[in-house]
């Protein structure tokens, strides 16, 4: 099943589709303008995951430090359509594309309580950096790296 997943570099809008159906954000109705305010004037990348012509995942990244990384902002996959591969074709779009760019790193940030994603970064590679601790510890922040060189 995993080749009939495409991802293409797609305008904010299609990305804000997807994201309404990404169960862990509660199907916020987020704007594209609350998207483009993170990214304004950098370099970015915005990616959809298809599967059978219908958008089912979604990244948005950009140069967020300056420092020679990628940041991974949001990823998200339709709960409807999880496990066909589509976060890894993501993911793999976005880690060649940012290497061919010229970027050494992928960062990325999630949350404790995102047991799903965190198990994916760990079985790809990517290696736990920090904790940003909050009162509710399944809302601590937990920051990853992959490396690209």
């Amino acid at each position: 099943m995993k080749n009939n997943i495409i991802v293409k570099e797609v305008p904010i809008d299609e990305a804000v589709k997807v994201n309404r159906n990404v169960i862990e954000f509660d199907g916020k109705d987020t704007k594209a303008e609350d998207f483009e305010r993170r990214y304004q004037d950098k370099d970015k990348l915005i990616i959809v995951a298809y599967y059978e012509n219908v958008p089912i995942g979604y990244i948005i990244g950009y140069d967020r430090d300056n420092d020679g990384s990628f940041y991974c902002w949001m990823a998200g996959v339709d709960n409807n359509y999880r496990r066909l591969g589509a976060l890894t074709a993501l993911m793999n779009y976005q880690m060649n594309w940012a290497k061919k760019k010229g970027y050494n790193k992928l960062k990325i940030r999630t949350r404790n309580n995102r047991r799903e994603m965190l198990s994916f970064l760990v079985k790809n590679g990517f290696n736990f950096v920090s904790v940003e601790n909050k009162e509710d510890i399944t809302e601590n922040r937990i920051n990853l790296e992959h490396d690209l060189i």
